[in-house]
């Protein structure tokens, strides 16, 4: 039996943060106690740290290794862990490097997803899978899919693979019937297309126009529209990237009947503006050019707001692992064909302790609830999320003194950009355990879900 202490740390929980230690044996955590006797145990001081729970990144696209980019799986997850998070959920989604094959089945895609995966992640990851409207038949296969360990998929309500209205509503069914829940990326096609051709038809094909194209209320209304397909169907639902105030408040709407409605925003909602997209420097918007946009600042608020009050359950990095001369293709071609997303994997603990605890916007404890806690509740990680006998010792010692600045040159991500470039912050990983050992020590594991 292997057994260590983290000793004299700050141990953090939704609950409380207080002095103790905690003694790890065979990679789970076996008590949590001030003055734990440490004979015959590798001890690791945490004198001034705070020891927080790894962090649970629910929300990422990583893209699959091929001969062209043998080592990027890795390496993003190796990011990760970087930053404190030791257990990551990524999609499937078209972009990701899954096979033709994979992407029109969701159990041949989860076959594949296993197969390329296997050995390759630094931390502990599961799959989220994709519904598209270019799979075969995506509905007959959730039942084995949830059966199989992915109890969690995604569904979009707006781009060319969308599901329609009919097959979400049916998803949503099949889920709440099978011990699933649907993951819905909200914004309303029927608002957004026609913005889109005006403004390319007035050559406007500049990134900036990416934002005036999807406005507030095409998310809010989708949003809205999704909470009533499941609440006809008596399903839970999870909404993802949830970025402005109205749809916040459909969001708080929905839980205030007492509705299973979950929902998550980002780290760049929290942190950046739409003022960005007014640079002159083509090169610089495209960096944000993502789905939902950024918002205004009074937006910002309101989510600080939503993430105080219980209405945001869950932060998460929706982590693209995008280039700029590659996927984000400079000279940029017109906004409607860039490829939405931006890094994020290993800034999201760093940024929403610097923006969120040190700016004094949330508390350490509600931190760790809506980056580990919530997240392993909502996704079905039983073994993970908190810092308490029987868990998986999944562990972060936290500098909360320490500052720096986030720059792509420092950062370990597959991107070639980061769009926090030059933002200062505080706090810093000075170790990460993924199940008691040292990140690299041995391979992540795939994680069959269950709730």
């Amino acid at each position: 039996m292997t057994r260590r202490i983290i000793a004299g740390g700050t141990v953090v929980t939704p609950d409380a943060a207080m002095l103790a230690d905690v003694t790890i044996e065979d990679g789970r955590i076996a008590a949590v106690v001030p003055g734990a006797a440490r004979h015959g145990a590798d001890a690791i001081d945490a004198t001034g740290l705070l020891v927080i729970p790894g962090v649970i990144d629910a929300h990422t696209h990583l893209r699959l290794e091929d001969d062209e980019h043998p080592r990027r799986f890795h390496q993003d997850t190796l990011a990760a862990a970087r930053g404190g998070t030791t257990t990551v959920l990524t999609f499937n989604n078209p972009g990701t490097g899954i096979s033709d094959d994979g992407s029109r089945s969701l159990l041949r895609g989860l076959k594949e997803f296993r197969a390329r995966t296997e050995g390759r992640s630094a931390i502990d990851y599961g799959l989220c899978a994709v519904l598209s409207g270019d799979q075969d038949d995506p509905l007959a296969e959730l039942p084995a899919l949830i059966a199989a360990g992915v109890p969690t998929f995604k569904a979009f309500m707006v781009y060319d693979f969308r599901l329609g209205d009919e097959q979400l509503e049916g998803a949503m069914r099949i889920a709440s019937q099978h011990g699933g829940m649907l993951q819905v990326h909200c914004e309303d096609p029927q608002i957004i297309e026609p913005l889109v051709a005006e403004a390319l038809a007035a050559g406007q094909h500049a990134s900036r126009h990416h934002a005036s194209t999807r406005p507030p209320r095409a998310e809010a209304a989708a949003t809205r529209k999704a909470i009533e397909m499941a609440r006809r169907v008596n399903a839970p639902l999870y909404i993802v990237h949830l970025s402005c105030e109205e749809a916040l408040d459909a969001v708080a709407e929905a839980k205030s009947r007492g509705e299973p409605v979950y929902a998550e925003t980002c780290p760049h909602y929290l942190t950046l503006t739409e003022a960005l997209y007014a640079d002159p420097d083509e090169s610089e918007v495209i960096k944000r050019v993502i789905s939902p946009p950024l918002r205004s600042p009074s937006d910002v608020e309101a989510l600080w707001g939503g993430l105080r009050d219980g209405i945001l359950d869950v932060v998460g990095s929706d982590h693209v692992p995008d280039r700029i001369d590659t996927e984000k293709s400079l000279p940029a071609p017109p906004f409607s064909q860039i490829s939405n997303g931006a890094p994020g994997i290993e800034t999201l603990l760093g940024i929403l302790y610097s923006v969120g605890v040190a700016s004094r916007r949330i508390g350490i404890r509600r931190l760790v609830e809506v980056l580990a806690a919530n997240p392993a509740r909502l996704f079905g990680l039983a073994g993970k999320g908190r810092i308490e006998a029987g868990k998986d010792a999944d562990l972060v010692l936290w500098d909360p003194d320490a500052r720096r600045t986030l720059t792509q040159t420092a950062l370990h991500h597959t991107s070639d950009f980061t769009p926090y470039e030059g933002l200062e912050v505080r706090g810093e990983a000075i170790q990460v355990l993924v199940r008691g050992r040292e990140v690299g020590d041995a391979p992540g594991r795939f994680l069959e879900r269950r709730f």
